[in-house]
């Protein structure tokens, strides 16, 4: 538990009162890197505030009115999610940033544009964001902002999610170095052994990779991989 000292604060105002709780400040980090979090651990004092600097602690009846819980650990996470954390301006700056990069990768990942069956490059869609004035949520997750996000981009780009499937042929000597990029990248749903020792494994993957997929495997196998879209 970190100390009162070193503590900030997360503030939510609702129902006319405010809420403040305590937090290790390093939980800016930690939600910047995405990690899952028991919320409890990371406070500095099992208390909820009306006014934290002064130690004035809110109403019990008013917790209970707002949260519908005494439980610290929920009330915390709603604090969290829906209120403000006292963060510098440079924190708050690199968890948008980080969040953003988050958001583009996964669409540029998943996505295609479907007038030619082709991923779309990840600055196409960060410059489409750009002009839709995306706004990044540093506390949502990834996927909780990817469906706004790609609202805002379908009238300036043709794109949507799209799985694809592959067929992948690699010779008996390259499957061993290349299991882990296949298991990475997508689901083997059928797989062959051939009389000439070679491997065949039809795939499903996000559309948005396939060209990433054929990349790691020629570098893998000296461009002896065989990657084609079924």
């Amino acid at each position: 538990m970190v100390s009162l000292d070193d503590a900030v604060v997360a503030r939510l105002e609702s129902h006319g009162e405010t809420f403040e709780i305590l937090l290790d400040p390093n939980i800016v980090k930690y939600l910047k890197d995405g990690r899952d979090l028991n919320i409890a651990d990371h406070l500095a004092a099992e208390t909820v505030f009306k006014n934290a600097s002064k130690g004035t602690r809110s109403a019990e009846d008013k917790i209970k009115e707002v949260f519908g819980t005494d439980d610290i650990g929920t009330i915390a996470k709603v604090i969290i999610s829906k209120g403000d954390i006292q963060v510098t301006a440079e924190q708050r700056k690199e968890m948008l940033e980080a969040k953003r990069n988050r958001i583009t990768a996964y669409i540029a990942r998943n996505a295609i544009n479907p007038q030619t069956k082709t991923p779309h490059p990840l600055v196409r869609i960060e410059l489409a964001l750009a002009e839709a004035k995306f706004h990044v949520d540093p506390f949502k997750s990834v996927e909780q902002q990817v469906d706004e996000a790609m609202r805002l981009l379908r009238p300036l780009i043709p794109i949507k999610f799209e799985k694809s499937k592959i067929a992948v042929k690699l010779r008996a000597d390259d499957y061993g170095r290349c299991f882990d990029d296949l298991a990475h990248y997508g689901i083997v749903e059928r797989e062959e052994w051939q009389p000439d020792g070679s491997w065949i494994g039809l795939m499903e993957i996000p559309a948005g990779v396939i060209t990433e997929l054929t990349s790691k495997l020629n570098d893998r196998t000296r461009g002896h991989a065989s990657v084609k879209l079924l």
